[in-house]
């Protein structure tokens, strides 16, 4: 058996632990650079904010009521760690399936129900977040059931293949079905979970593939996804960013794509990875009427694998070069790591050997950026002038504080 728990709209309850003034306000909180809704309030969806939103869209007089907040992500997942560290005391087994989700074991959990209002509970007590629990004998039926949660009191229900709940189910809101196939499916007059149940297998197979068919099964209690306590090995890190304002020259831009660089090197080395190769793209606005568009791409490999930033940085910054033309004005840029390996295998080149001090330096680095903060040592080609915001920088107008990250931002109680 699976338990899903799930934080409520988890931004905008993040936001609401550290200022309570919002409870009870229709809270937006908007993607990078304050384009789009990425989060609401229960308040902010009956205002009729869609997800995903772009918030010019919005009509002023609805603005005027929304409490609008820039995303804080390193708050965010701050205390998502904390959300999962409670759930790790209360159950055996913990897969950290997104920020606001996680699937828990529940095969050897006596009473399921008592068990998802005590995580409920504790989570709330805790950290401040509110959740609801879904609880199913597979992933597909926990997510279901979750979705069932949201809609009642208690926040806790339990969806099993025999249930009436799960027949009357609407299909486009199964996990895995999509907007596009619930289309397909309901012109065939599969419209809701039962339906999907019913269904010819091998037609379904034959038309849909083995990922509908894997969710068919799913539905009816036959377990296709086991629980995965650690992450898969990633195929490849990307960092990318779009600018708070467009920049022009190639120093702004190469410096973007270095600090784009070391954040990725971080994410590698922080799960024992190094990388075959770089990958740089640029992009100008391309929803900017009139403007002149370029779109380039280049990777290149690296000599053998690594996790040096200096290595990366070097080939990433090369990269820029090679497709940086004048008059243009760039929006965003990205950086990818690719050929991804674990740190422990190394294939030695003929011609070029590996620094021996590399790991260490790297090592000192990422300890001193865990202590003082992210920035605090860098490369400087990379590092960002005291007291001043590149050119570059997202537009962030109504970021809150980082409330346990930072010490100076931590919350003061008069």
């Amino acid at each position: 058996m699976f338990g899903l728990i799930d934080g409520n709209a988890f931004y905008c309850s993040v936001e609401r632990v550290f200022n309570p003034a919002l409870h009870g306000e229709p809270v937006a909180v908007l993607s990078s650079n304050d384009g789009c809704a990425i989060a609401r309030s229960a308040e902010c969806k009956a205002l009729g904010v869609k997800m995903g939103q772009p918030i010019h869209e919005v009509s002023p007089e609805v603005r005027r009521r929304l409490k609008i907040l820039s995303a804080n992500f390193a708050l965010y997942g701050d205390m998502s760690g904390r959300v999962v560290s409670v759930l790790r005391d209360l159950f055996p087994s913990v897969e950290v399936y997104s920020i606001d989700e996680s699937f828990v074991d529940m095969t050897r959990v006596p009473d399921r129900l008592e068990a998802g209002r005590e995580a409920r509970s504790r989570v709330l007590q805790w950290t401040g977040i509110p959740t609801c629990v879904g609880i199913g004998p597979t992933k597909t039926l926990a997510k279901l059931a979750n979705k069932l949660a949201k809609s009642t009191p208690q926040g806790v229900v339990q969806a099993l293949p025999e249930s009436s709940e799960v027949a009357a189910f609407p299909v486009e809101d199964v996990w895995g079905v999509g907007r596009k196939w619930a289309s397909r499916l309901g012109a065939e007059g599969i419209l809701t979970a039962g339906d999907l149940v019913e269904a010819d297998p091998e037609t379904l197979r034959a038309r849909y593939g083995v990922v509908l068919a894997r969710t068919q099964r799913e539905l009816q209690g036959v377990v296709c996804a086991e629980l995965e306590e650690t992450e898969p090995q990633r195929k490849q890190i990307v960092v990318s960013r779009s600018f708070g304002r467009e920049v022009a020259s190639q120093e702004d831009l190469a410096q973007a794509v270095a600090t784009f660089a070391v954040r990725a090197c971080e994410k590698l080395r922080a799960r024992s990875l190094q990388a075959g190769g770089v990958w740089v793209w640029l992009h100008t606005n391309p929803f900017k009427t009139g403007a002149k568009q370029y779109h380039p791409s280049k990777a290149m490999q690296l000599i053998h694998p690594s996790s040096d930033t200096r290595e990366v940085l070097a080939v990433a910054r090369s990269l820029v070069r090679s497709m940086y033309r004048q008059g243009y004005a760039y929006k965003k840029a990205g950086v990818g790591l690719l050929d991804l390996s674990h740190g422990d295998v190394h294939q030695a080149d003929l011609f070029s050997g590996m620094d021996p001090r590399s790991a260490k330096l790297m090592a000192v680095m990422d300890q001193a950026n865990r202590r003082f903060g992210r920035g605090s040592m860098s490369l400087a080609s990379a590092a960002r002038r005291p007291g001043q915001s590149p050119k570059w920088a997202m537009r962030q107008e109504s970021l809150s504080p980082a409330y346990t990250t930072r010490w100076d931002q931590l919350l003061k109680v008069r």
